[in-house]
C-alpha cells in the first residue's frame, strides 16, 4: 500500500488513481475515504455527486503544497496552474495531519510505512 509522506514521516495511507477511468470517478459513490487519494496528472477537482465535503491540495511537479482547499458537495473548482497532481481527502484531514502550504509531500511504495 502506498503512504502519503512528509519529512520521511508516513501521514496517511493513499489510493492512487491508476488509470484515466478511476482519475475521472474519483471519489464519486463512495461515504468516506481513509487517507488519502491521489490524481496524477490533475489540475482541477469537482464534487458534483459526491457525498461528503473534502480536502484538496495541489501538488506541484516537485510535489510541494501550492494550494489547499475545502469543498463542499456539489461544487466545482477553479484550476491551478502550477498544480500537476491533487490529493484529495475528507474534510479536515490537513488540519488534523499539519498540512499546509509548502510542504512538501511524496510517496512511499513500501510495505512498510
Amino acid at each position: 500500500m502506498p503512504w502519503l509522506v512528509r519529512d520521511g514521516q508516513v501521514i496517511a495511507s493513499l489510493e492512487v488513481a491508476g488509470s484515466r477511468a478511476q482519475r475521472r470517478r474519483g471519489l464519486l459513490g463512495r461515504d468516506s475515504v481513509e487517507g488519502g487519494f491521489l490524481l496524477d496528472p490533475a489540475r482541477w477537482v469537482h464534487t458534483m455527486g459526491m457525498r461528503f465535503d473534502i480536502d484538496v491540495a495541489f501538488l506541484d511537479r516537485e510535489g510541494q503544497v501550492v494550494a489547499i482547499t475545502t469543498m463542499k458537495r456539489h461544487r466545482v473548482g477553479a484550476p491551478r496552474l502550477r498544480a500537476r497532481s491533487v490529493v484529495e481527502t475528507r474534510a479536515g484531514a490537513f488540519d488534523k495531519w499539519g498540512v499546509v502550504v509548502g510542504d512538501e509531500l511524496s510517496i512511499s511504495d513500501s510495505s512498510q510505512p
